[in-house]
């Protein structure tokens, strides 16, 4: 993955582990655990704790992790990805705080009904965890599978909503 080049990055401490958040024009690119799947290398890009989105990103993940926010408000940018990636990463915003889908339903819901692999790869590779909600895709049969934070980091989320 290939941030934008203005890119600026702040980290957070989460109550389930550090966090990395990238910005750019004042759109969030990135929020990561560390040592999480698929992390970029951001070692060139500029820290800025200051970016106001980034301090709007913090705030709303803290509140969310203080079970005080559902939704988030925050301008996002998946530009990052394929087109097919975004499409995924658009139905992954249509899932609800306290609701799952399969990957299958999830790759009905672009339209892509066989993609199901597909579907597994780009929900991987979201660049937005927790914001665009990955952890609430689950396996075929309610099994918790798949999450780059983690098995442990996705169960908690889950409990966190309420799902599990």
């Amino acid at each position: 993955m290939k941030l934008p080049a203005h890119t600026q990055t702040t980290h957070m401490t989460s109550p389930l582990g550090q966090m990395l958040l990238a910005a750019c024009n004042n759109q969030l690119v990135g929020i990561w655990f560390d040592n999480q799947a698929h992390l970029p290398d951001l070692s060139s890009y500029a820290p800025d704790a200051g970016q106001p989105v980034l301090q709007q990103a913090k705030l709303q993940l803290q509140d969310y992790f203080a079970g005080q926010r559902q939704q988030f408000d925050l301008p996002l940018n998946l530009t990052t990805g394929t087109a097919f990636q975004q499409a995924v990463w658009q139905a992954l915003l249509a899932i609800p705080f306290g609701a799952t889908c399969s990957y299958g339903q999830l790759a009905s819901r672009i339209g892509q009904p066989s993609a199901v692999r597909a579907v597994g790869a780009a929900v991987g590779r979201n660049p937005l965890t927790i914001i665009v909600p990955c952890h609430r895709v689950i396996g075929a049969k309610g099994s918790l599978t798949g999450y780059a934070g983690g098995l442990d980091r996705k169960t908690a989320l889950l409990q966190l909503e309420g799902v599990l």
